[in-house]
């Protein structure tokens, strides 16, 4: 049995089997998830100093912080996105 893996951006990737949920971080809800996952320790940030796009939680409780959009995660996840090629992040914010 082979594992898929989706980019996340700048090279790091997330099994897809495991991601139970893809927000925006632009709620409140969302935004007292991920303080909460830091509080615990279980926030895994991959945005690299960029601006959070994404917000991933794992079915093992974990959140991922990306800079890629929602929108483009939920793509490749689909199977409909491009893979990474090194071009996640807008250039304005690279």
């Amino acid at each position: 049995m082979t594992q898929k893996f989706i980019s996340v951006g700048f090279g790091n990737r997330v099994a897809a089997e495991r991601i139970v949920t893809l927000a925006v971080p632009d709620s409140a809800p969302v935004k007292r998830l991920v303080q909460d996952a830091k509080e615990d320790g279980r926030v895994i940030d991959v945005t690299c100093g960029r601006k959070t796009r994404s917000v991933l939680i794992t079915d093992t409780d974990h959140v991922i912080l990306s800079a890629v959009l929602a929108d483009t995660i939920a793509a490749r996840l689909n199977g409909t996105g491009a893979e990474d090629d090194g071009n996640d992040v807008p250039d304005e914010l690279a």
